[in-house]
């Protein structure tokens, strides 16, 4: 007799491998890494902002899966509309007719786009960027893409010939025919445009490495100029997008920009079903798709699957319903400002910048000699230790989950569930104020955790 699969049996019986598998089978380095960053935690469950562990700890989490759970976990309208849908035993992805759920999901989002017109749905904010890409190309006929330097837009061909980072594209050449420009730097953009090749320009309005936001008029002038050589201009909204920066895309936050084509998905998610959405222009679409001998042009298996439509439409309708964007505004100014005012407080802080709850804290070099040298230390060994020696604290001290905003960078980037609340500002302010005051009391645990740090970057050259 065949044994009935039973998952909560399964996880019984070997959720406590979860790290030999996962160093066994997957990438082996994630839990080395893990494990020598103290972050190897078992999380029982999870529910809003916040974790649990078997013995009942909880753990804020300001993370948010990389932006994903903008409505934090398991938010209880998007888990009934997923029931719903799979309660509804819908004929999905027959290929050969038209569901309802995707057209309703278009028409909703695209409320909030009154300048765009159709949409394309995919799986991941990767598949966002490659659509846009190939759009771009295809309805212009010019084969190159502009992107700016430091950018993130995903790690698959397409998007990593328009990754800023060195790191993520090295020993994967050769890549497509795509050219760096600096963000906010309108005669580098000129210059290229005079070229005559330059499909469009691809830019993150707030760039997740560094959290470094386009200046003020940038993205207005970057339009004006595309259009006068006939090329498009790509939002980057992945993450963005979807009420983190405080209005429900961050392009919006500069009057009179208006993209022809815009990268969405993590947050539509609801954090259960992979989705990622390009919005468009009629045109382009329809140049895309010029015949019925290309209707499937450009497509993806699935692509509009119920599910995925389900929670969209879900995480849409929590965030009109409970006013998300709005919140991630308020909140998100009352977290900035209680950082920014503690700048004059710690030598080691720099900066604090970001709008709403994405929120970029950097560091720098301080004055007196003492922490100087050590700060130097640090250097030396690799940049970015010293970022990651207030996020292991801020988790094995105070139980909250942050992360360094890419590699080599003394920046903590937050970008938390869009649903925290004033007393987790509180409990995010006073753990910080706790850690920095630690590193600047020049002893403690946090310099003893940076001899492990310098050992494993000498270690990994």
């Amino acid at each position: 007799m065949t044994k009935e699969f039973d998952l909560g049996a399964l996880l019984a019986e070997r959720g406590a491998e979860r790290y030999e598998l996962h160093g066994k089978y997957l990438n082996h380095q994630l839990p080395r890494m893990l494990h020598t960053i103290g972050f190897d935690k078992v999380y029982e469950r999870a529910e809003g902002a916040h974790f649990w562990d078997a013995d009942g700890n909880d753990y804020l989490d300001m993370l948010a899966g990389f932006g994903v759970m903008g409505l934090g976990r398991h938010h209880p309208v998007v888990r009934k509309a997923l029931h719903d849908v799979l309660d509804a035993s819908l004929a999905d992805l027959t290929r050969f007719d038209c569901q309802p759920l995707p057209g309703l999901l278009a028409e909703k989002l695209l409320t909030y786009s009154p300048h765009l017109d159709r949409v394309f749905f995919g799986n991941s904010g990767t598949e966002a960027v490659e659509t846009a890409l190939k759009f771009a190309r295809y309805a212009t006929g010019k084969p190159r893409i502009l992107y700016c330097d430091h950018a993130f837009h995903g790690l698959t061909t397409g998007s990593l010939s328009v990754n800023g980072e060195d790191g993520f594209r090295d020993g994967f050449a050769p890549l497509l025919p795509d050219t760096a420009v600096p963000l906010g730097d309108l005669d580098a953009l000129a210059r290229e445009l005079k070229k005559g090749d330059v499909a469009a320009l691809i830019v993150e309005p707030i760039q997740g490495k560094g959290v470094h936001e386009a200046p003020p008029g940038y993205l207005r002038a970057a339009q004006e100029l595309l259009r006068k050589h006939k090329a498009l201009l790509i939002a980057d909204e992945v993450q963005t997008g979807l009420g983190r920066t405080g209005d429900f895309y961050a392009h919006q936050h500069e009057e009179g920009v208006e993209p022809d084509l815009v990268c969405v998905a993590k947050a539509l998610s609801g954090g259960y079903v992979p989705v990622g959405a390009t919005l468009g222009k009629d045109w382009i679409f329809k140049k895309v798709y010029s015949s019925m001998d290309r209707v499937l042009v450009h497509s993806a298996s699935f692509g509009s699957n119920a599910q995925a439509m389900a929670a969209g439409l879900a995480v849409l309708s929590v965030m009109e319903n409970e006013q998300v964007v709005a919140h991630a505004r308020v909140t998100g100014e009352q977290l900035k400002s209680r950082l920014t005012a503690l700048i004059d407080k710690y030598e080691l802080l720099a900066d604090v910048r970001g709008r709403g709850l994405m929120i970029g804290i950097e560091f720098g070099r301080p004055k007196s000699l003492k922490l100087r040298s050590r700060w130097t230390m640090l250097q030396a060994a690799r940049k970015g230790l010293f970022a990651q020696m207030v996020v292991v604290p801020l988790l094995q001290r105070h139980r909250i989950l942050t992360q360094v905003s890419g590699d080599h960078l003394e920046v903590i980037k937050l970008i938390p569930p869009l649903i925290i609340g004033e007393q987790d500002v509180d409990r995010f302010v006073d753990a910080f104020t706790a850690v920095m005051d630690d590193a600047h009391s020049g002893g403690g645990l946090m310099w003893d955790f940076s001899k492990t740090l310098v050992k494993q970057a000498v270690a990994n050259r």
